[in-house]
């Protein structure tokens, strides 16, 4: 892996306030808003984990309020209103794009560092990854750059797959984010030599029907697209990929840890751990520098 860009530091004031001579600090709150966080506590623990590395440890002298969608995508307007009610000094989003986006719609003036996303710029996070502007920052994973590498990698496992369903899902990301990913998709399978299969999952509910569309197509392999909900539903994606004897490759390494064959994509929990540096509780003003993004990319 390779880092690319100058992380940037979000810092936060508190103000010492003097009480009959002594120093008292005000105790920071960060928000944190996730899709499901209990699908994955490690990415949870890596943030704490964070944080703690900076001398911070929740619950002593920083407070979190947690905020979980629950895995319903549609509760984050809400749910990030709720904590910009709360006047928290930052707020910090797992779950991706959407996530993101909600909290940067919910708040002008409250500092949000995204986790991970994957085309901050194309999705309208961010104007630029060199100076990003406003009152947001965070991390990219430029997973629209990992489509290709997926399939290649899908093709050399299974040299002679001729026909790979592509499992996405639709509204997930902004419409011209998912025209780009689904372009360079068919890019690649044609430079491979392969048929592509588009199949859609809106939500949970639409997982078995897709594969059941594999099957009848005689799909031979499978690549997914991340995104959220997927991530929630990992389990039971590479349970039904095994099911249905497709070799499947993934975008994270998480769906190898439950069971898949590959994954091909950044370190999500460093991902989450670097989050924390960004919430650097110091001297500056609550604001977030207008300096670069940080991007993972996979070297090749």
């Amino acid at each position: 892996m390779r880092l690319i860009g100058l992380a940037v530091i979000l810092s936060l004031t508190l103000a010492p306030l003097a009480v009959e001579g002594q120093q008292a600090a005000t105790v920071p709150r960060i928000g944190y808003l996730a899709l499901n966080p209990g699908t994955s506590p490690h990415l949870r623990e890596a943030f704490l984990q964070g944080l703690r590395d900076l001398g911070y440890v929740e619950g002593r002298n920083v407070v979190i309020e947690y905020r979980s969608a629950e895995g319903k995508p549609e509760r984050f307007p809400a749910l990030a209103a709720e904590l910009v009610a709360l006047k928290v000094d930052v707020i910090v989003t797992g779950g991706g794009t959407p996530t993101a986006l909600a909290a940067k719609q919910a708040t002008r003036t409250i500092p949000i560092v995204f986790a991970s996303a994957g085309d901050p710029v194309a999705d309208g996070l961010i104007t630029s990854l060199a100076r990003p502007g406003g009152n947001i920052t965070g991390s990219s994973n430029l997973t629209p750059e990992l489509v290709g590498k997926c399939l290649e990698q899908l093709k050399q496992a299974v040299p002679g797959v001729s026909r790979v369903a592509f499992l996405w899902q639709p509204g997930a990301l902004d419409e011209r984010t998912e025209k780009d990913r689904l372009k360079r998709a068919e890019v690649a399978a044609r430079a491979l030599g392969v048929r592509l299969q588009f199949v859609e999952a809106r939500g949970p509910a639409d997982i078995d029907r897709a594969f059941s569309e594999m099957t009848r197509a005689r799909a031979g392999a499978l690549t997914v697209l991340g995104g959220a909900m997927f991530f929630s539903e990992r389990r039971r994606l590479v349970a039904l990929a095994a099911k249905n004897r497709l070799p499947a490759v993934y975008t994270l390494r998480e769906y190898v840890d439950a069971g898949g064959l590959m994954a091909y994509g950044a370190d999500l929990a460093d991902m989450f751990r670097r989050a924390a540096t960004y919430v650097d509780i110091s001297k500056h003003a609550g604001r977030v520098n207008d300096e670069s993004i940080l991007v993972d990319e996979i070297a090749a």
